[in-house]
Parts: C-alpha cells; structure tokens; sequence
C-alpha cells in the first residue's frame, strides 16, 4: 500500500485528465495497478519511471461488455490473444465475452475451462459471461465458484440448456439470476416470429436482403424486449438489452425504464452510424444481427441517446472468416469485428459535436463497468485501477482491416476517415499498446472474476 512521499513506480504527465470532476492539465501517479494521485505535476511524487502524454488526452479505459473472443474450437475466427490485442489497439482495456463459444460457456466446467485457455494469452483485462445451465439451480455455482459476471440469454434461439420459448423454465431462470445479483444480458429477438417468417421465406424461395430484413424486423426485436421486460419483472432480475437496434426496441425500453424498472440497454457504433443502404451496398462486410435498419431508425437511436435512455455504448466484436460470411443469406454468419474501430468512430462523433466527451466517457467506461458490477473500473480516481487509453485528439486516419490486430481484416466502417486515434492504452499499470503496437505478452492481461460476497 503506497503512503505520500514514498516513491510510486510510474508517473504520467503533460495530460490532459479526464475526471468525474471536469479535465484538467495534470498528471497522475501509479503504483502497482492502482491509480494512487492525480494532481499537476509539481504535486506528484517520485517514480521509478516518468512518462509525458505530450499534452494528449487521458481517459479510463472502454469497458466493452459485449465481446465474443472465440477461441478454444473457434480460435480460426479469433483467439484470447488476437482479440485482446484488438481491444488494446483500440483503447478497450475491460471486455466481457459471450458465452456462444465451442463448448458452449454453460456451467461451472465450461466457465473454468475458458478461464483457464485464456489466461495465458490475454493482454487485457476479460471477464465471462454464462448462458443457463440445463439445471437452473447449477447457476449459483457458475457465479460463486466459476466467477462468471453475469449470464448471457439469447431470445433468438437455444444457445446453452434453456430453450428461450419456454416461458416456465425462463421465469426460474431470472428468479435465480435475481437471487444471485447478477445482470442478465438479452438478445431481443423472438424465437417464434423468427421461425415463422423464416418458414415462410424459405416457402416463398426468397434468399435476398428485403428477405432477411423482413425476417429480423424492429417487430421482432420489439416482441422479445417487451417479453423479456415482463419476466424480468415478475422475477425482480436485472436485465440488460444487447445491441438495441429500432425505434420499435427504442420504445420498449424507454416504457419499462420510465416504469422504474431495472432495464439497461447498450447501442453499437454500426447501429448509430450505418443504415440498411449500406448493407446493400457493401454487403457481407455489414451483415450483422440484428440488421442495419432505416435512417428513421437510425435517429431514434440518436434521439433516445441524447435523452439519456441508452445506457452502454458495445462493440459486439462479433470476428468470422469473410467466406463464412459471403454465404448464401440464410447461411451466412453474422457479425463484424469492432474492437478497434469503437473508440476512432466515437470520437470522431464527439468531434462533429453529436456527442460530448462527458457521454463518450459515461456511456463506453464508467455505466458498462456499473452494469456488471467491476468496482474500480472504468473512472479515472484515486484508489482505481489504472486503467486508461491516451487519445490524440488531433490525429486523422484512414480505417484499414488489413492492419487490424483481429483476425478479422474486413469492416463496413472501411475507408472512413476518422479523428482522434488512441495512441498508448494502460492495463492495470502496465504499458500494453504503444503507437498502435503491442508491447505486452501475452498473459499479462487479467481474468476477472465476480467477487464473492462476505
């Protein structure tokens, strides 16, 4: 435990710091992993090393709660160690991963397992999400001794041993989420309507675009927020909206948030920032689920955003191989990676004046490290963990895949020019994105776990 006067091992000066209390020209101190003084840099202590920010910005770090690394038997599309570097690369030093993986994260094995395969390959910090066991009253476990932050329940189809149509075992299932304190996050589209409108496409031999979108419709999104919105409420669970999408979703959560529900929700930058034109345009590259949706959409996000109704801003790195997804509609994979390109779009937003530096940082850091309750997370304050991106402000590029550090070099966001490029990014203390390389070893991140109650 560091005391004033003695000698921390690194200062951090010449910034511009980011605070919950405005930013200020200063510098800060870090000994260990903790952030231990922020002050101007006549008040700091003595280090063992000093470092200048040449007047660049300092932020926490992002903290993406909507992460799907792969590995283990999907390590072809991504590994803990390409999609950590992807998420150091792009100022994201906290990620949760999705439990959609090879096994599927479903239990307390499955839970230590991916624990285990990542630790030795991580650069960041990377906590985990469970989907349900097939026996819900195995779900304590995967908490309290597996360490799993949150569970994961995708609406759209059975990914782990709960079938989302079954509204019985899903009420015991939020039941024993509530009981355990932990969040659940929500793929909000309905099974039902799904395979319905699906059945039918297939009948009618449609295999377009104008078919998939009719499939995925906001109707269909909408139908499973206000249904899940219900159960989590019977159950007193917290629930968690992933990757909000319509105005139809927009209007659900706004309903159950002015009721006083404990409802979060999360928007992507390709939701924000992308319409179904570009998916037709571009194609495979900007084929996500739920889909692109219409500029009248696409502003009622923004209009919901800016009335403090969407809580998260998420990635949803979502990495495959381009063939996989240049399959026929019905069989292509959906998904793009966003790791590196989250932070750079953000920015350039707050640049045009559509955000403020005040949400950028509320929305990406602090409410996602909230909502999955990682204390000491996603702020910069003395005591924290020194956890932080240096952003050049100035700085204009080009977004290129091929030179991204995912396995994944294709985007929609391909050829954007962007402003403001996060140039050095801290780990816990550590130094692990320098210029935009890699200068940790894998290994050096860290699996966090939930913390047991005492």
């Amino acid at each position: 435990m560091w005391s004033e006067g003695l000698t921390v091992d690194l200062v951090l000066k010449d910034a511009k710091v980011f605070t919950p209390n405005g930013i200020f020209e200063a510098g800060l101190a870090i000994d260990g992993d903790r952030i231990v003084k922020v002050a101007r840099e006549a008040n700091l202590p003595p280090a063992s090393e000093r470092m200048s920010l040449d007047g660049n910005l300092l932020l926490p770090g992002l903290v993406d709660i909507h992460v799907h690394l792969r590995g283990q038997g999907l390590s072809y599309k991504e590994d803990f160690y390409t999609g950590t570097a992807a998420a150091a690369a792009g100022g994201v030093t906290t990620v949760a991963d999705m439990p959609n993986n090879m096994p599927v994260t479903m239990s307390v094995e499955t839970v230590k397992e991916r624990m285990k395969a990542a630790e030795g390959d991580v650069v960041v910090n990377v906590a985990f999400y469970s989907a349900f066991p097939e026996k819900i009253e195995e779900a304590a476990s995967i908490i309290l001794e597996g360490g799993a932050v949150a569970f994961k329940l995708f609406m759209s189809k059975k990914v782990g041993g709960v079938d989302p149509k079954d509204s019985q075992l899903l009420s015991k299932a939020f039941k024993e989420a509530a009981s355990l304190q932990v969040p659940v996050a929500v793929h909000a589209e309905d099974p039902n309507l799904l395979e319905e409108r699906r059945a039918e496409a297939l009948r009618s031999g449609k295999s377009d675009v104008e078919a998939y979108l009719e499939v995925h419709s906001p109707s269909v999104e909408e139908a499973a927020i206000e249904r899940a919105v219900k159960l989590a409420e019977e159950a007193e669970a917290r629930i968690h909206i992933c990757h909000l999408s319509s105005s139809r979703g927009v209007r659900a959560v706004s309903a159950a948030k002015r009721r006083g529900l404990p409802v979060s929700c999360e928007v992507t930058p390709h939701h924000l920032l992308l319409t179904v034109e570009d998916l037709k345009s571009i194609g495979a590259a900007a084929l996500v689920n739920p889909p692109l949706r219409s500029r009248r959409d696409v502003d009622s996000l923004w209009r919901a955003l800016q009335a403090g109704f969407i809580d998260v801003f998420a990635s949803d790195h979502a990495p495959h191989r381009l063939e996989e997804k240049s399959l026929p509609i019905w069989e292509a994979e959906t998904g793009i990676p966003g790791l590196e390109t989250m932070l750079p779009l953000l920015l350039t937003q707050v640049d045009r004046g559509l955000l403020t530096l005040g949400t950028l940082v509320r929305m990406a850091s602090e409410r996602p490290a909230e909502v999955l309750g990682l204390e000491g997370r996603g702020r910069i304050v003395e005591g924290g963990y020194a956890d932080l991106v240096v952003v050049d402000l100035s700085e204009r590029f080009r977004i290129e895949p091929s030179t991204f550090h995912s396995k994944a070099k294709y985007s929609p966001f391909r050829g954007w020019v962007v402003k403001g490029k996060p140039v050095k990014t801290f780990v816990n203390g550590r130094l692990v994105m320098d210029g935009g390389e890699i200068v940790a070893e894998p290994g050096d991140g860290r699996v966090l776990r939930r913390r047991r109650e005492t």
